[in-house]
């Protein structure tokens, strides 16, 4: 009787030692994918604040401008790179950070980029490609490229690492013999933001521009002769300090020479 009574007391001995071993390993493989959820979880703080532009309508009609003149309106292909460059410039610190501070830049763009008058009918493909660029969109042949010259000319310079052609333009990088940039890198389209701000003030030379045009119109309808035979050149623009501590550059001259280095 008492080797029964034996062997049934080793038997619950046996038995609860089984049943607190399966819920300690089961304790453990919980305990253990928690411990792992945790560690693959990305912490918030990490995530990457994208640096934003402003831009108004005035930029807008500088980048069109630009787009317009610089391209012979000859393609899409053409407008877009030039829109490229001229937002290249624009994130790349070394060159106003505004588009038209870069587009009325001195000694950059076409000569009488700022006042010639755009015509209606390309108005549409024009607008939309400029739309196109102020969303992102890139001709991604440019790449990295600031600088352009028309087609077909040679310069003696090494550090000239062409890129594409397009709207009747050779576009090219200046690099070193070790081909790395000589010039700060510009963003990619996809690290900025792009954001209109109605509220900023106006060009000075596009208001400048308009006043002129209107007065034309005014003169004309009484038939009365033009006050001014050419434009009148701006004065040298003052900084602004914004309050996404951007500076802002107005255009600096009238009439640019076609010079691109």
């Amino acid at each position: 009787m008492a080797a029964i009574e034996y062997s049934l007391f080793r038997r619950a001995v046996f038995l609860t030692g089984i049943l607190l071993l399966a819920g300690c390993t089961s304790s453990q493989t919980t305990s253990a994918i928690k411990s792992e959820g945790v560690k693959t979880s990305a912490p918030i703080g990490n995530i990457p604040k994208k640096q934003l532009y402003n831009y108004t309508a005035s930029d807008r009609e500088c980048l069109k401008r630009a787009m317009y003149f610089e391209s012979k309106r000859s393609s899409r292909d053409g407008l877009m790179a030039v829109g490229t460059v001229v937002m290249n410039r624009m994130t790349s610190g070394a060159y106003p950070g505004t588009i038209c501070g870069v587009v009325g830049q001195e000694r950059q763009f076409a000569p009488g980029v700022m006042t010639r008058p755009l015509k209606e009918q390309a108005a549409v493909e024009l607008d939309e490609a400029a739309d196109a660029i102020l969303r992102g969109e890139r001709n991604p042949q440019v790449k990295e490229a600031m600088f352009f010259h028309r087609a077909g000319l040679r310069f003696p310079y090494d550090n000239m690492h062409y890129v594409t052609v397009a709207g009747g333009n050779a576009f090219y990088e200046k690099r070193g013999d070790d081909g790395e940039l000589q010039t700060p890198a510009p963003k990619p389209a996809d690290e900025y933001i792009l954001s209109f701000a109605p509220h900023l003030s106006t060009s000075p030379a596009l208001m400048a521009v308009n006043d002129v045009q209107q007065a034309s119109v005014v003169a004309e309808a009484d038939d009365l002769p033009l006050p001014l035979q050419a434009p009148v050149p701006l004065q040298r623009p003052q900084l602004a300090s914004l309050s996404s501590s951007q500076m802002v550059m107005a255009p600096q001259v009238w009439s640019l020479p076609a010079t691109r280095r």
